[in-house]
């Protein structure tokens, strides 16, 4: 049976999911409505945004929905509760045929610098919350969602509406401030008053720090200056597609592209049959993990089941048994049932509402958490979920389906038979879960722990559910689910079955430990690593939760022993403060001239139109008309010759246009910010993985990246050295070693009374710029005249470089930076290892080529923050003194020389960092290493070298048992003393700043108020 055409008129899928072809894709964006003919499904909305509709301010920072900075708002007509519905996504994961009678506003669509900013625009802007700006219109555009669904929201409404956005430059603090006004806890309110009057006299005022002797300020804007905020104002929902909506017959839908098939079933019957018909066909209604699958992992899936508007699959029914969701809804809908079920349920009945909760509550960001499904957190089946533990221990039921009848299965340790796999048939959908109501006798709680509470990915996962026989601590039934344990989700099942009918005290609790740590063992090279710290998870998070247990046993009045009160603690659900701050600056004298800006708080001069996309970055520059784009060809070893290239498969995918190798550089392909120690295209042997052996161009960058990936690479491996330890062991080391040295060392160490030695060990750290490496380069048509476009903090070394590779005097080449979205000295040198490969190939190819790398991309190609290991040797007396001190540092350099030996001597320069030291010598070793090179970061070796003296330092107090403070004021620099480099320290206020940062920070009531709470 052929199906009846839908509203748009073109033919659709019948009952098989046969097509004759693709159906029009209807959406607005902005207020303009976008009638798309050839929907592509494997376009993102963010790629259309900004190839297609030139709307640009919508930025690319991760591709993975980790950063924010690509954040747009959708709306939809939901007909079935005749209410629009607004909520902030990530433009680079959601697919452009998903967007079916949508609305999409991005930043452009709320305000500009030519008409009007909208508040909060101007907001962001005028509270010096936009530095770079690169991540300014996804931070825009999260706060302008929130306020569309809450015009009055709280402090923790706004903290948790920015989980989701990242941001390099501002620490936060002025983003914060400035929106704070938004909040009912909000700032001033302008003089222009709220419900409650005057802030200034209704007791809201904020607070603010006294003001010193010295004239201090810390107001940075007045809120007065801000323009209203008026939600009864805001662009209206577009009126011909709220017709649309409410006037369509079918949402059966079909697009086909070069390799995708998308189907949009608008029926649970239709559906089953399409996933008969296609059993390896993948679902999805986030694309929160099949994007990233796509993208980074190179999964083809030829056809596409999205289900997102079946009826029943986002149903929500409450039953005797507990809430059953269906497989579709969102995370945030989720929420949002579960948390008004704890606000009218019995508390004895919540308790899995509230673990599944906890869990929400650190689960990746908004934007995530409002597309990604319940049944697609379930399905994906990560060894490392969140939720899928708390399902287990909780004995969820799901319900399964095919065309055939549906079947109900307990979550337990079955439902995973091996890493990434369910027991559902291919045949099969998940159609809900039921997430049960506790019992008055049940506890259950769950606990994540990441490396950060907000958006990220868990180390280890913990549900646990005790029921004890009613009125008494004996224990009935006990589940212990833990993720990040096995490749699946697990249950301790030998564990629960040994305390059975035990009493809840100290001999359960060893028993469970002592359990716990023979089933839960992890292999010694499992993925992930931290052994040891993730089985000492295991048993820790086990203690919190007897200890939970413990305490409500108690008020329900069971005999149990009392939680002793250091132990408390671990009882307590983390909820972090309303985060306050104050940044205190010399107020500028009376009187003096408006004119003279210094020490003025003055707004960043690009903030208004990095706040409404309007700040044009390199990679929005728009398209040349015959332009190329290109992709990389990288080493996947750390230490190999090149045994061979093959690029016959890539030769023969769609638009490639050539290949780029080390032959086809024309002038010199040695280069290097200082030391021409590295190639532009390596040339028979790599030294790092990352290392650029070529490029593809391509008429775009999908074919660009799909052809580069497909070029073969035969290598010879050699023995790399990769670590410090192991360039020391080698003597792997990078000419010249230099040395600091004043004083007789000799000397001091016999004069010292204690003589201690010490080491000490610091990672290395990414710059992560939001914008990530962009180049484009545009060639001139004569005399090898080329201008180029490039995100760099070195336009003349750029320039330099470009020239060398070309064989060109370099006043034919341009090299031009509006801005960029972030350096912090990754892009003080190392952008040329992208910007000569791009020359290179406009150069070629007589036509504008660009390429703006992958996060991913960028991260393997360039180094970061040097890793330091220092050795030290100290000699001090009674009272603290420290009298000599021979310190050797060790940098991880990498496979290139770089600005290594400038970053190594101001490493040497800061070895006393501000103590003074009679007698002192400092060695600089430049490892040698087959990593991508390390480069220039904040601070440029400073922050090294000081780090290392304060571990010496504190070694010092700690082995005379004095306060460090102490220890430190008494080594203090004073005026008139030299360095250890002959500068003579002349109107020096160290002494003055010291002792002012611990008056000002109440330094030592702090310390005794510690000291009590610890006794």
């Amino acid at each position: 049976m052929v199906r009846e055409e839908n509203m748009t008129g073109t033919e659709n899928m019948n009952g098989t999911g046969s097509v004759n072809r693709s159906d029009e894709l209807i959406f607005f964006v902005n207020g303009k409505k976008i009638v798309e003919k050839n929907a592509e499904p494997e376009m993102n909305l963010l790629t259309y945004l900004r190839r297609k509709l030139r709307l640009t301010g919508t930025k690319l920072g991760c591709a993975e929905g980790g950063c924010g900075a690509c954040t747009v708002m959708l709306s939809r007509y939901q007909t079935h509760t005749q209410q629009l519905t607004h909520h902030a996504v990530n433009a680079c994961l959601a697919p452009l045929c998903s967007l079916h009678l949508v609305a999409v506003t991005t930043v452009e669509g709320i305000g500009s610098v030519a008409r009007k900013l909208h508040p909060v625009q101007e907001r962001i802007a005028k509270s010096h919350g936009s530095q770079c700006g690169f991540c300014t219109p996804g931070i825009v555009m999260s706060m302008y969602a929130l306020l569309r669904t809450n015009p009055k929201p709280t402090m923790a409404d706004m903290e948790e509406a920015f989980q989701g956005n990242l941001c390099r430059c501002t620490g936060y603090r002025p983003i914060l401030e400035g929106y704070k006004t938004f909040t009912v806890e909000g700032g001033c309110c302008g003089g222009r008053g709220r419900d409650n009057g005057c802030c200034m006299t209704n007791g809201n005022a904020q607070e603010e720090p006294s003001e010193n002797a010295d004239d201090s300020s810390s107001s940075l804007f007045n809120a007065a200056d801000f323009e209203p905020f008026d939600p009864t104002q805001e662009v209206i929902f577009p009126p011909e597609l709220m017709s649309l909506s409410k006037g369509q017959r079918s949402s059966s839908l079909c697009f086909h592209g070069d390799r995708v098939a998308w189907m949009q079933p608008d029926s649970l019957s239709e559906f089953l049959q399409l996933k008969w018909k296609h059993p390896e066909a993948r679902i999805v209604t986030g694309n929160t993990e099949v994007g990233i699958e796509m993208k980074f992992k190179n999964m083809l899936y030829p056809v596409i089941l999205a289900p997102t508007f079946i009826p029943e699959l986002n149903a929500v029914t409450h039953t005797e048994d507990g809430v059953v969701f269906g497989a579709a809804c969102t995370l945030s809908h989720m929420g949002e049932v579960l948390r008004q079920a704890v606000a009218t349920l019995p508390p004895h009945q919540t308790e899995v509402f509230l673990a599944v909760l906890e869990q929400l509550r650190w689960f990746a960001g908004q934007q995530i958490r409002n597309v990604a499904a319940v049944g697609g957190n379930i399905m994906t089946a990560s060894p490392i979920s969140d939720l899928n533990p708390v399902f287990m221990a909780a004995g969820c039921k799901l319900t399964l389906m095919d065309k055939d009848g549906s079947r109900v299965v307990q979550m337990d340790d079955k439902f995973f038979p091996g890493y990434r796999k369910t027991i559902l048939r291919p045949q099969e959908i998940l159609l809900s879960v039921e997430i049960p109501y506790s019992k008055k006798s049940q506890f259950v709680s769950a606990f994540k722990q990441s490396p950060r509470r907000e958006d990220d990915i868990s180390i280890v996962t913990a549900a646990m559910s005790v029921t004890f026989t009613p009125g008494t601590d004996s224990v009935e039934g006990l589940r212990l689910s833990y993720g990040g344990m096995a490749p699946t989700t697990v249950l301790a099942k030998k564990t629960a079955s040994k305390v059975l009918g035990r009493r809840w005290g100290e001999e359960l609790l060893e028993e469970v430990c002592t359990s716990l740590a023979e089933e839960m063992t992890l292999d010694p090279s499992v993925p992930g690593g931290m052994v040891t710290y993730r089985r000492t998870l295991t048993l820790s998070l086990f203690y919190k939760f007897y200890l939970t247990v413990l305490q409500k046993l108690r008020q329900q009045g069971v005999g149990v022993d009392e939680v002793r009160s250091d132990c408390v603690s671990a009882t307590e659900i983390y909820h972090p403060e309303t985060p306050s701050s104050v940044q205190i600056y010399q107020a500028v004298p009376e009187g003096r001239s408006q004119d003279d800006v210094v020490g003025r708080p003055v707004m960043h001069l690009s903030a208004m139109k990095q706040a409404t996309g309007e700040a044009v970055y390199c990679d929005d520059v728009p398209l040349y008309e015959n332009e190329l784009y290109l992709s990389l060809i990288t080493s996947s070893k750390a230490h190999a010759n090149i045994l061979s290239i093959d690029t016959a498969a890539a030769q023969s995918m769609p638009g490639v246009v050539s290949f780029l190798f080390a032959d086809d550089v024309p002038g010199s392909n040695a280069t290097g910010p200082i030391a021409y120690d590295e190639t532009v295209l390596a040339d028979r042997q790599v030294t790092c993985v990352g290392h650029i052996i070529g490029a593809v161009v391509a008429d775009t960058q999908l074919n660009a990246q799909r052809a580069a990936k497909a070029v073969k690479i035969q290598y010879e491996e050699l023995q790399p050295v990769v670590t410090i330890q192991e360039a020391i062991a080698a003597q792997s080391f990078y000419e010249p070693i230099r040395t600091i040295q004043r004083g007789d060392l000799e000397a001091g160490f016999k004069q010292a009374d204690h003589i201690l030695e010490g080491e000490m060990h610091m990672g290395g750290q990414e710059h992560f710029y939001l914008e990530t490496n962009v180049s484009l380069a545009v060639p001139r048509g004569e005399d090898g005249e080329m201008e180029l476009f490039v995100s760099t903090q070195s336009a003349a070394k750029t320039q330099s470089l470009v020239a060398k590779a070309l064989g060109v005097p370099a006043n034919r080449v341009v090299v031009r930076v509006k801005r960029m979205g972030g350096g912090f000295g990754g892009k003080e040198s190392r952008t040329t290892v992208l910007s000569t490969v791009v020359a290179v190939a406009a150069n070629k190819l007589n036509r504008p080529v660009r390429c703006m790398l992958d996060r991913d991309e960028d991260m393997l190609i360039t180094g970061g923050r040097h890793p330091f290991y220092g050795k030290y040797k100290v000699g001090f007396m009674n009272s603290g003194k420290v009298v000599a001190l021979d310190v050797s540092y060790y940098s991880n350099t990498g496979n290139s020389m770089d600005l290594s030996l400038s970053i190594m001597e101001r490493a040497l320069f800061h070895m006393d960092n501000s103590y003074n030291v009679a007698s002192v010598r400092g060695r600089g070793f430049m490892c040698r290493t087959n990593l991508p090179s390390n480069t220039a970061f904040r601070g440029f070796g400073g922050p090294q070298g000081m780090m290392i003296a304060e571990s010496w330092m504190t070694d010092v107090a700690q082995s005379l048992g004095r306060p460090a403070e102490e220890v430190r004021r008494l080594n203090l620099y004073a005026e008139g003393d030299a360095t250890p480099f002959n500068q003579i320290l002349d109107q020096f206020t160290l002494d003055r700043c010291w002792d002012e940062c611990l008056a000002r920070s109440q330094y030592e009531e702090r310390r005794a108020a510690i000291q009590l709470y610890n006794r």
